[in-house]
């Protein structure tokens, strides 16, 4: 299907072996966008399943694009070369196993509005996830504000928006994703938060593991600290900021 405006919002979708997730998620995203100028990148991170065969057949319902990897590289750089291949200005990220809901992107987009917010992250309520899992986020959670002094309570959620220039000034590295709210604070931008409702994974089992998801790790917590005081300012970031 082609699309005959430029798209505004490239909606970035990282996913390793999710076919049937996105059979369903696509057209959610597509209803959802509504009169939105959009376009949806798909990063396949080395999938072994029908996931290529799926793209080709959904891009005829609405303007799908492939990315792919031939081996998993992780979420990080996924997220990373989906904003690389971006047509829009502004990117959404959703994850692919089909649990962040789509319906409030026009929402994402409307906060980005407001020309010094760089970063709009979404917040999980009601979190459809085991007892095990969700303790161990809270901890990292904790460790990560407590050092990073980023204020943000749920850097896991897959759904994000962001100015797609601004993202790509910021250093890249693995895990990454983890560390958005930090980063674009770091480059003088504000961020705004939204609740938004956790599904359930419909079908399949999580592709990255628990360190990706969950744990980022000691290491890269200092590795990310020792970044943030040595990095200066985007320049071009800081003389907006002043007018």
């Amino acid at each position: 299907m082609s699309e005959t405006r430029e798209p505004l919002v490239s909606v970035v979708i990282p996913a390793r072996n999710e076919a049937d997730n996105l059979l369903e998620l696509i057209p959610e995203i597509a209803s959802a966008a509504g009169t939105l100028a959009y376009e949806i990148v798909v990063v396949d991170d080395g999938s072994t399943d029908a996931t290529a065969a799926t793209l080709t057949r959904l891009a005829a319902q609405a303007p799908v694009r492939r990315v792919g990897h031939a081996l998993s590289l992780g979420q990080s750089a996924a997220l990373y070369s989906g904003a690389l291949a971006a047509r829009g200005s502004l990117v959404v990220t959703l994850d692919g196993d089909g649990q962040n809901d789509p319906r409030p992107i026009p929402a994402f987009i409307d906060k980005l509005a407001d020309p010094a917010v760089g970063l709009v992250a979404g917040q999980r309520v009601a979190r459809r996830a085991s007892f095990a899992k969700i303790v161990g986020a809270r901890i990292a959670n904790a460790a990560r504000r407590a050092v990073l002094n980023d204020d943000t309570g749920d850097t896991g959620c897959g759904i994000k928006a962001f100015r797609r220039d601004a993202f790509l000034r910021l250093p890249y590295f693995d895990a990454m994703h983890r560390f958005l709210p930090a980063l674009f604070l770091g480059d003088g931008w504000l961020i705004v938060r939204l609740d938004v409702v956790d599904r359930p994974r419909r079908h399949g089992r999580s592709n990255y593991g628990i360190v990706d998801r969950l744990l980022v790790g000691i290491v890269d917590l200092c590795g990310v600290w020792w970044l943030l005081r040595r990095r200066r300012r985007n320049p071009l970031r800081a003389e907006h900021t002043a007018k």
